[in-house]
């Protein structure tokens, strides 16, 4: 399905200015169609899997225990 630069940002969370440049720099593919540029959002799948990934990635390192330090004596 193809959207616009617009509905792009909207589902991006980003600003639109981010969108164009990130079109116009070849970051985001796109076709003109005579009018606007026209974004496939099918492109932004593999994006949105990287970052759940990673963000359960960052879950499982924050909730990892803490090992206990080799060096501490006990000297009581």
């Amino acid at each position: 399905m193809y959207i616009t630069i617009q509905e792009a940002a909207e589902y991006l969370g980003m600003p639109v200015q981010q969108v164009q440049k990130y079109v116009r720099e070849g970051r985001i593919r796109s076709v003109h169609d005579g009018e606007q540029f026209l974004i496939n959002q099918a492109q932004f799948n593999l994006y949105f899997e990287q970052l759940e990934t990673l963000k359960r990635q960052i879950d499982e390192w924050r909730n990892e225990p803490i090992p206990p330090d080799r060096d501490i004596k006990d000297e009581d």
